[in-house]
């Protein structure tokens, strides 16, 4: 930890300076981000960000039919300037020289490149509430290629033994086992962050980006990226993107170098976030708190960019748009949503939704109670007026009531009341099916080991995901059990899965390298997960739910055409439920089908509950 305090020392004495320090590197050809575009995109208007030594003494000029350039910018560094230009309806796919003369001769050049989209690009379907979504690590999946474990020129080497440290997973380990998620029950694939984390350490998570159009290259490339996604395609598998706004990795080239002093939210001296979310729709929350959530760091390595800069929303803004359309994806996970101003992550997600109807954008509002996290989601009932655009957020509250419920004893607000009581605040979300559901993440107790390694209780939990409103997550591991709290470190809540190292004692992968309970625990979830593909009275009905009593829980999910009961018993004893208090949702139903049991009902008039069990039936 000292050398990043170190290293946030060092930046804000750099940026205290009255210049800046350093220069562009030579070279003939400057830097250019976005390095390309495409024609044809509803968003005309481009801006593009050059950097190269003393570039804003230089003119700049473009020749190419379709394409004008509408302004030169130059800012206070002189080692950058932004260009603006428009990409018009007439544009066609091809390269053209950006030329940048120095009194009458040409001290750089870059030849720009515009593509045509692909077929279909704008049209691209995202995840939605009839998925289900697996996250998973790429350095800690699978090592489908050694040879890029350890990059000369990068900072940090590999280190299995270091829970902390880089494993060696990559790209082609994930590419090399889709047809497990496909197996599995998977429909969507969400990878925490593959950009270049080129950190002295702590960098296997992705979280301090130090290159935002580059795949890490102990990842594999960007054409990597691209590949995995469009097999994952062929598999009939999405992909979500995890992409990070709020702060990026010192060791970006930019830290040596800043565009503008602003670029950053830089303070007298290093500042951390209080991460106070709740500040931000707090009434009576105090300026200095909440200028400390926004704009305090999120970590000594990682720098805490300022999106009120104009400059640095539309760099951000078109940095997702490519990487939408270069990599075709389906969907984007936001870290850290409410860190980032809230009017520019406004406005990000309307250009999204205006180039992608169908794309899917999922943000990551991390807060306890129900209120809080829908202020986020897409409403018009803020009363501060605020309104989002976002369409999905993640259940946290409902995930601290499922973590709890099964290790309590049932009372009036306790046990299984608390999975009753956070759905009865359904009504506070606009729309409660575009909340993500999940029992544990990356950044979280295990839910096996949360649950005290009883996997009757975890059958219990992985149930009620799968069945309650909204999008299911499973975090990888969870179908095999894997264990961790996040207090002992995250290093051991992202261990490896078992297999995917080639020295790997077991694999995983296959049933005969999974153990008797592993085995038990993917067949349960892979039974419930292949059920809910084609259950759409799962995926869109509607819920009514009763009370618990006795630490019974039964909720229903129903249409018109379908009704589904679910009932969780948590209680170390076996039960008799009687089902005459169920009438007004068994009404039109004379039998039913237990789904994990596979055993058919032929009275609707009590059930047999096992201790701490659950029943999922298809009534008929």
């Amino acid at each position: 930890m000292r050398i990043y305090i170190q290293v946030a020392l060092l930046f804000f004495a750099m940026l205290s300076s009255s210049v800046f320090a350093s220069k562009a590197p030579g070279s003939d050809k400057p830097r250019i981000e976005p390095p390309n575009w495409w024609v044809g995109m509803v968003h005309q208007d481009l801006q593009l960000m050059v950097y190269a030594d003393n570039i804003s003494a230089c003119r700049v000029s473009i020749d190419y039919a379709g394409v004008e350039l509408k302004e030169t910018i130059l800012i206070d560094n002189p080692d950058y300037l932004f260009l603006n230009i428009r990409i018009s309806d007439q544009a066609k796919p091809g390269k053209f020289d950006i030329r940048f003369m120095d009194n009458k001769k040409q001290k750089y050049h870059y030849s720009y490149e515009l593509f045509e989209r692909e077929s279909g690009s704008a049209n691209r379907q995202g995840f939605n509430s009839s998925d289900v979504i697996y996250l998973l690590m790429p350095d800690r999946f699978a090592n489908g290629d050694t040879t890029n474990d350890n990059i000369a020129d990068m900072k940090e080497k590999a280190n299995r033994k270091n829970p902390d440290g880089r494993h060696g997973g990559d790209l082609k380990g994930i590419a090399a086992n889709l047809d497990y998620f496909h197996e599995l029950g998977a429909t969507t694939l969400w990878l925490n962050p593959v950009l270049e984390n080129d950190m002295p350490a702590y960098s296997y998570h992705g979280y301090a980006i130090t290159d935002f159009y580059e795949v890490d290259k102990r990842f594999g490339s960007n054409e990597d990226y691209r590949e995995l996604i469009s097999s994952a395609h062929q598999k009939g598998l999405k992909v979500v993107k995890d992409m990070v706004f709020n702060h990026y990795g010192t060791s970006h080239w930019w830290t040596d170098n800043l565009p503008m002093h602003d670029w950053i939210n830089e303070w007298p001296e290093f500042t951390r976030s209080n991460y106070r979310a709740g500040t931000i729709m707090d009434p009576y929350a105090s300026q200095s708190d909440k200028d400390k959530m926004l704009r305090g760091w999120f970590d000594t390595k990682m720098a805490d960019l300022n999106q009120s800069n104009p400059y640095v929303a539309n760099y951000l803004i078109q940095n997702s748009i490519w990487w939408i359309e270069y990599a075709g994806l389906n969907g984007i996970r936001m870290d850290t949503y409410p860190y980032s101003d809230k009017e520019f992550m406004t406005r990000w997600v309307k250009v999204v939704q205006d180039e992608y109807p169908d794309f899917t954008v999922l943000g990551e509002a991390w807060l306890n109670v129900v209120p809080q996290v829908a202020y986020w989601q897409d409403n018009d009932f803020n009363p501060d007026g605020f309104k989002s655009h976002l369409p999905y957020v993640f259940g946290f509250p409902l995930k601290y009531a499922i973590t709890d419920a099964f290790n309590e004893e049932n009372g009036w607000s306790t046990g299984a009341s608390r999975l009753y009581e956070s759905l009865s605040l359904d009504y506070l979300y606009s729309d409660p099916l575009k909340t993500v559901t999940f029992a544990d993440n990356h950044d979280a107790d295990r839910i096996f080991s949360r649950l005290g390694k009883d996997i009757d209780k975890f059958k219990m939990a992985m149930a009620f995901v799968m069945t309650v409103r909204g999008v299911p997550q499973i975090y990888y591991g969870t179908e095999l059990l894997m264990t961790g709290l996040e207090h002992q470190g995250h290093g051991f809540i992202r261990e490896d899965f078992p297999g995917g190292w080639a020295d790997d004692k077991a694999n995983a992968f296959v049933q005969s390298g999974r153990t008797e309970q592993q085995n038990e625990a993917y067949n349960f979830l892979q039974r419930l997960m292949k059920w809910r593909a084609g259950k759409k009275v799962i995926h869109t009905g509607k819920t009514k739910h009763y009370i618990p009593e006795d630490g019974i829980y039964v909720f229903f999910r129903y249409d018109e055409n379908e009704s589904v009961m679910i009932v969780l018993n948590n209680n170390q004893s076996e039960k008799t439920l009687k089902l005459h208090r169920f009438a007004e949702s068994l009404q039109d139903y004379s039998s039913g089908k237990d789904v994990l049991q596979r055993t058919q009902l032929e009275k609707l008039d009590q059930l047999e509950l096992k201790p701490m069990s659950v029943r999922v039936i298809e009534l008929k």
